[in-house]
Order: structure tokens, then C-alpha cells, then sequence
């Protein structure tokens, strides 16, 4: 007797176990073994197979068949769960008029000993890093006359918040065995009003003018982890909200990181799984939150998975995990041979990547991810997007998903992520590239780009991830465009709405090329740029207006030279006037005085907060701005 397949991990609690008997006469009884634990089998000529329960760590499996006189054994397999039994927090919350009710009770038990909940421990904290509210019970009192709060109660009500602002409300349940799980949901008050966020369709206000900064990690010094550490101060200062990690996870030696053959592991260079989590919880010190970089689409053929698949073929175990082609060949895209897809249609591989992606949320209390090659999995299997943000935003209702997939497809949006790139309709295919390819960018041509007009625009709903540098761009837009175009180019980017890419090294014009460059790259700030891009940052979370997530493109002459646009005044407070010099030469913009607010065009006198200066334009800004060579110009009405 031999079992088709020779062991290994199992994501799942149960498994269908296979193999063949010839020669086992037909009214043997057939078995499949567990851990001792013999279960019937089920027989088609000289086929067996039965799906049977494993527990958490090694489970031993052999086929027995009885001959009555005689016992045949097939040789043991040793198959590996990876999974913890733990129970599965939820929460049902509403809003009522005497404040926040909030039902734990609908937590679940473990998903394979059922082992009940039995503990309940509720926490609130500002919806941001490191700002727990303590809703103590004495503390509770203090703050109304009604009774203290019971925070182990499996519900309670909680009362409404004073202060404007999201609030994180978390339950975590711990089984029977002593095992946790943690769910959270999120209140917005306004004004006195409070409502329950929906995660899945709405994105935490921290996002509303926030600035992620990309990190190679080992670009930033010799020393990993701690090299980004030391700068988290410098980062904090410049005003960024959020760090995008590049792939730290355990890869090919020399290799960026896109070839994962660990995706619960560090690599070793960079340190170790303690010296990551220091830096999350120094991030989050600093009011910074941290995303990682990772692959979901692919492993290397390197991964011990793809390994023992390419080495046993259909008798591994890991053989359904990868797609495959209708000759057995595992598929790729591209030319990434080295890259094989996973096979999503597998539960299994659904499962395995859900929890190696949780892992991080749940371990090391990261705050979302850069899901690379999204579109991949998209187009083979798109249901499971929304199967893990549900899961994803079940713990961190405030987190950030970026897809790596054009924001032009409502897709993405439509199921759980936050934000998608500024790419056209062709894969990796930056918008802006055409605009960028002659001597300066025209102003039709960037509105174009901007607004895609050709294609009915992006979508509404998304927050479109714009950069000028990325890992993929290659040579840096400043040793490509020089740095007067990048200081004007880099004003866009920070005025515009979307969730702009400050990438490493942008603020000090740092020359390098992502893949080619292993080592610390230079930090000297030679162009002054440091000020330059802590103003704009700075400008983008202070003003309500460019917070805002609409902008009307203003057609302004001289065309050629001039960019144009305002900032809405939807989220509060003045309208922004946003003014860009794309040329050598000095010019006096003028403006489609129809396509301005009223309250710009009443102005008299408007401020210059980039420049710190004040123009009176006289008859009304349609008249004329004077503009530099090379200028920027945020304006207010003063």
C-alpha cells in the first residue's frame, strides 16, 4: 500500500488522505491512521482515500488494511500543522443614545476543539500609535455620574467621547486553554455626533493628508533595523505618517526582496524578529505607522515549498500550491521564472497566506501592507481580496492595504484596499511618464495625465498612491530631470490629493538605483531640499484644503510653462491655490477667473505660504501672478 503523498505542513484542520492497494482484496477493510486514531476509508478498485481531522504541530499518518489474517501497513507520513486553535474575537457595536453599545458575546470558539470563550478584556485608544485611553473603571466614573465600567464584561456600554476624533474600541477573548484573539472597531465622533466606521468602505482620517516614506532598509546604514531606528527622528520631523517597509522578509541571498522563501521570518542581515519589533514600537512612539512589503502573488523557487514540489512533483504535497498550466508547468509572469504564482483556487494556499500575513499584524502590531503583484492574484482567484481585508480590517479597522494595481480599477477599492497606484491602464506603467519624457511637462498634457481623461478618470473612491521615485523607477527623477524640475515636480506631488511617496533619500535628493545600490546611500542634503519637503508635508496636514480629496485642474497660461490648481474648501477652512513654474524662465500666470471659487476671487491680497510672502494680484488673480523661474506657490486668501 503505498499514500500518494509523502507529508508535510497542512494549512487546514482536516485533509483528504489518498493512495492505492493493489493487490488488497476487495473486502479489506481499508483505514487511515491518525495520531493512532484509525479512521474508514473509502475504496474504488485499488484507490483509497479519507478525510480525516489533525491536530495542531505533527500528526503521524499511515493506511492500514485488514486482511482478516493479515494486516498490510503502508509506510508513515508525518504531516504539520501550522495553525493555532484560537478562538475568533467579533464585535457588534452601535451607536444609541445613551452612548456606545458593545456585544463581544458573538465571538467564536476555536475553529478545531471548539474550546470556549472565556475571558473578555475590552481597551480604547486614539486611532492612532501608542495613544491608549484608559477606560478604567474608577476612571470611567470620574467622567459621568454613571457606574463604573466592567472592561471584562462580555458587553457594556461605553459612553460617547468628548473630543472629535476616531477612536479604536478592541476586545480581546481568550479561550479556554488560554489562547487570544483580538478584534477592533472604530467610532467617529463629530461635533457631539458619533457613528461606527465601516472599515471595508471607508479609510481612517489619519490617511486624509498623511505622507508615507519608502524605506530600503538596507540603504539607511550598516546596522539593519537599528539604522532606521536612528532616523525615525529625522522622519518625525519631517511630518511622515506612515513607513513603507521594502520586502525585509527571509529571501535569496542578494536579492531586493521579491523572492520570499520565508514569509514568517526576517532577514538575517537586517537584524532579528526582536530588533524589528523595537523599531515598530519606536514608529509608534513617534505617531509613525509601519507597513510592510509583501509578495502574496509568488514565492521563489527557492522556498522549500516550491522545492520539494519541483523535487516529488504531484507526490508533494506542496505540488497544488502553485498555479499550473495545462501541461503541469507552474506559471509565472513575465519573464520571472524564478517567481512561481501561487495557486489561490487551493484553500489551503488561501489559508497559508492569510496567516502569514496576519502573523505581522498579530506578532509585531504592524499597520498594513504594500501587497505587491495584487493584480496577479486578481485576475486567478479575486475573491480572495475581500476575504482577507475582512479578516485584516476585523483587527485593524485603521490600518492602510495598498495595492499594487492601477487606481483606475474600482476593483481594488471595492474590496477592502485603501489605495492603489497612480499607473495607466497598462501594468507598471507610471502616469506621469509621457508628461515627463520632453524638456518640461505642459500643463494640458499633466492634467491629462492627472485626470485621465481618455478613460472616464480614477476611480473616486481611491486613494491614488503617487510617487516620483519608487523601486521601480529606475534612475531617480533628480538624476533624470535634474534638480530644478524635481523641486517643482515634488511640490505636485505633495499638493495634489491622493497618498504621496516620499521614497528613500527624496528629501535630500539622494542619486542612487534601488536594485543596484546594496549599501547606505549618501544623506548629505547638497540641494537644500530637507526644508523644502518638511514645509509641503507640513502644509498637507495642517491645511483642511489639501487634506481634501478633490482638486480642479485650472488651465493657466502661459500653458507651457504654468501648472495650475485648486484645493477644495469641502473639508473646512479656505480653498487652496496651488501654482507651479515648469520652466527656466520667469512668467506671470494667469488664471481662468470662471474656474475659481468666489473666495479666491474676492481676494485682494492672498498668502504665500510655501514662499512666505503676500501678492496682490489687483483687479483679481485672473490678472496675474508673477511666478519665478522654476517657483512654487501655495496660496490662501489672506
Amino acid at each position: 500500500m503505498l499514500l500518494d503523498l509523502h507529508g508535510g505542513d497542512v494549512w487546514a484542520w482536516q485533509k483528504r488522505i489518498s493512495g492505492t492497494c493493489p493487490g488488497i482484496e476487495e473486502g479489506a477493510a481499508i483505514a487511515v491512521v491518525v495520531n493512532g486514531q484509525s479512521h474508514p476509508a473509502d475504496r474504488v478498485r485499488d484507490t483509497f482515500s479519507a478525510t480525516v481531522p489533525l491536530r495542531p504541530g505533527n500528526n503521524t499518518v499511515q493506511a492500514v488494511a485488514d486482511l482478516g489474517n493479515a494486516i498490510v501497513e503502508s509506510s508513515r507520513v508525518v504531516y504539520t500543522v501550522p495553525l493555532a486553535p484560537r478562538p475568533v474575537a467579533r464585535i457588534r457595536a452601535e451607536v444609541a443614545a445613551d452612548g456606545v453599545h458593545l456585544d463581544g458575546s458573538i465571538s467564536e470558539p476555536a475553529d478545531v476543539d471548539t474550546a470556549p470563550v472565556v475571558g473578555y478584556v475590552w481597551s480604547v485608544r486614539r486611532s492612532y500609535p501608542g495613544q491608549t485611553l484608559s477606560f478604567a473603571p474608577d476612571e470611567t466614573a470620574n467622567q459621568s455620574d454613571q457606574p463604573a465600567v466592567d472592561l471584562s464584561a462580555t458587553m457594556l456600554t461605553l459612553p460617547v467621547p468628548d473630543e472629535d476624533g476616531e477612536y479604536c474600541i478592541a476586545l480581546t477573548v481568550t479561550g479556554e486553554q488560554g489562547r487570544q484573539d483580538t478584534a477592533t472597531v472604530m467610532l467617529a465622533v463629530a461635533e457631539g455626533h458619533a457613528r461606527m466606521v465601516n472599515p471595508i468602505s471607508e479609510r481612517a482620517a489619519w490617511t486624509h493628508g498623511a505622507s508615507v516614506y519608502g524605506v530600503i532598509v538596507r540603504n539607511f546604514g550598516p546596522d539593519g533595523f537599528r539604522s532606521v531606528v536612528d532616523r525615525l527622528d529625522d522622519l518625525a520631523d519631517l511630518g511622515i505618517s506612515a513607513l513603507w517597509l521594502a520586502p525585509i522578509n527571509v529571501t535569496v541571498p542578494g536579492d531586493f526582496g521579491y523572492g520570499i522563501v520565508d514569509y514568517f521570518g526576517v532577514r538575517p542581515e537586517y537584524g532579528t524578529l526582536e530588533d524589528f519589533r523595537y523599531l515598530v514600537q519606536e514608529a509608534h512612539a513617534r505617531n509613525i505607522r509601519v507597513l510592510m512589503d509583501i509578495v502574496p502573488n509568488h514565492t521563489s523557487i527557492e522556498h522549500p515549498y516550491y522545492r520539494d514540489a519541483d523535487r516529488h512533483g504531484p507526490a508533494s504535497t506542496y505540488y497544488s500550491f502553485y498555479d499550473r498550466d495545462e501541461g503541469g508547468q507552474a506559471t509565472h509572469y513575465f519573464g520571472w521564472t524564478h517567481l512561481p504564482n501561487l495557486n489561490f483556487d487551493n484553500p489551503e494556499v488561501r489559508r497559508f497566506m492569510t496567516e502569514a500575513l496576519m502573523f505581522w499584524v498579530r506578532e509585531l502590531d504592524v499597520d498594513g501592507f504594500r501587497l505587491d503583484v495584487a493584480w496577479g492574484i486578481e485576475r486567478r482567484c479575486p475573491e480572495f481580496w475581500p476575504e482577507f481585508s475582512a479578516e485584516f480590517k476585523r483587527m485593524k479597522p485603521d490600518g492602510l492595504l495598498i495595492a499594487e494595481a492601477s487606481a483606475r480599477d474600482p476593483f481594488y477599492v471595492n474590496n477592502g484596499f485603501d489605495a492603489a497606484y497612480d499607473w495607466t491602464d497598462e501594468l507598471g506603467v507610471w502616469a506621469w511618464t509621457e508628461v515627463f519624457a520632453g524638456e518640461a511637462p505642459t500643463s494640458s498634457g499633466m492634467i491629462e495625465a492627472l485626470t485621465y481623461s481618455d478613460g472616464g478618470g480614477y476611480d473616486p473612491n481611491s486613494l491614488i498612491f503617487r510617487f516620483l521615485n519608487n523601486n521601480d523607477t529606475g534612475p531617480r527623477f533628480i538624476t533624470t530631470h535634474g534638480i530644478d524640475s524635481y523641486r517643482v515636480a515634488s511640490a505636485m506631488l505633495l499638493t495634489l490629493p491622493g497618498l504621496p511617496c516620499v521614497y528613500t533619500g527624496d528629501e535630500v535628493g539622494a542619486e542612487y538605483e534601488p536594485y543596484a545600490t546594496d549599501g547606505p546611500i549618501d544623506w548629505t542634503d547638497r540641494h537644500g531640499l530637507r526644508p523644502h519637503f518638511r514645509k509641503l508635508i507640513r502644509l498637507r496636514q495642517e491645511l483642511p484644503g489639501l487634506r481634501s480629496p478633490t482638486w480642479t485642474p485650472l488651465m493657466c497660461e502661459p500653458a507651457d510653462q504654468i501648472l495650475g490648481f485648486t484645493r477644495s474648501e469641502d473639508a473646512g477652512g479656505s480653498p487652496v491655490l496651488v501654482l507651479l513654474n515648469f520652466s527656466s524662465e520667469a512668467a506671470v500666470a494667469t488664471l481662468p477667473s470662471s474656474e475659481l471659487s468666489e473666495a479666491i476671487k474676492a481676494s485682494g491680497t492672498m498668502t504665500d505660504l510655501y514662499r512666505g510672502d503676500s501678492v496682490s494680484p489687483g483687479a483679481g488673480v485672473s490678472a496675474g501672478i508673477p511666478m519665478p523661474p522654476w517657483g512654487i506657490r501655495v496660496l490662501t486668501p489672506a
